[in-house]
């Protein structure tokens, strides 16, 4: 048994991704990060990483890692750009990685996807053997790129992630939307929102990453246990603040092509399989949690 401790590569070390990078340093993981911000690179070596400054669409990193990784997680993002920078990001992105990873040993390896390739609305329940859109620019690079990593035979266990809505310290739109004094807040009040804290994709991303042996990996729904129409999130935000409870646009928040779909995610399979279990089960905790800071 190697003496070295296990080592982690993280490309895409953002919000999500270097919260894992922390988590793993303090566990005593070698982590190497892989970014293309020069500003989250000096953070992530202040905290003891190894930093590689790069464009994960290029093969120019390859040399740099040449004696592999036994957890691999991709939590890259599209860094603006449309159509072209969502594809060059998610799609050429996972395919660096993947003719990386063909030629070096890997273990395990995880991406974080979203559940915004779900296009389903109507308050129906959505789990992974939904039908997903792969007509939107955003929605089909990400689809593609799960079938690239999932389609891989480098024979690394392979799990992708779809994460809800994303929430936590530091980010918390519908906080900031309460708090600009408009008393508006976009979208649909009736729509229930999906959202999951960013500590409990932290714990959802360790669970894939130490599933038993027999699980060799697939596709999970990392939601919480409480989708609620947004009205209700709103108000219970709004109360926390002592401001009145805001009215609704009905329009697409800014940057948005469209309402975010009324639709509940479920997380059955990722408590079934992984064990996984939400620290914050429902908005309300995750948001007291948050204003309480």
């Amino acid at each position: 048994m190697s003496s070295h401790p296990p080592h982690l590569v993280v490309f895409g070390a953002g919000y999500a991704g270097g919260a894992v990078a922390r988590q793993a340093l303090a566990r005593g993981l070698r982590v190497t990060a892989l970014t293309r911000n020069a500003d989250k690179a000096r953070v992530l070596v202040d905290a003891g990483v190894d930093v590689i400054v790069d464009d994960l669409a290029a093969e120019t990193w390859h040399a740099r890692l040449p004696e592999g990784a036994d957890l691999v997680l991709n939590c890259v993002s599209s860094g603006g750009g449309g159509p072209e920078g969502y594809r060059h990001s998610y799609v050429g992105g996972m395919r660096s990685i993947l003719a990386w990873a063909g030629r070096i040993p890997v273990g395990t390896l995880v991406y974080t996807s979203s559940t915004s390739v779900y296009p389903q609305d109507g308050g129906v329940r959505v789990d992974e053997e939904a039908p997903v859109d792969e007509t939107r620019a955003a929605g089909s690079a990400i689809v593609d790129s799960e079938d690239l990593l999932l389609a891989w035979t480098g024979g690394a266990r392979r799990f992708v992630l779809r994460l809800a809505g994303i929430y936590g310290p530091g980010r918390h739109y519908l906080v900031d939307q309460l708090r600009d004094g408009s008393g508006e807040v976009a979208g649909r009040g009736d729509h229930r929102l999906n959202l999951i804290h960013r500590d409990d994709i932290v714990s959802a991303i360790w669970a894939a990453f130490n599933a038993p042996a027999e699980v060799a990996g697939g596709i999970f729904n990392v939601a919480d246990d409480g989708a609620a129409p947004k009205a209700e999130i709103a108000a219970f935000i709004a109360g926390k603040l002592s401001l009145p409870v805001p009215r609704f646009t009905g329009e697409p928040a800014q940057g948005r092509r469209r309402v975010t779909p009324d639709r509940v995610i479920t997380n059955d399979k990722i408590k079934r399989v992984l064990g996984w279990r939400p620290v914050y089960p429902t908005y309300r905790e995750g948001y007291a949690a948050i204003l309480g800071a």
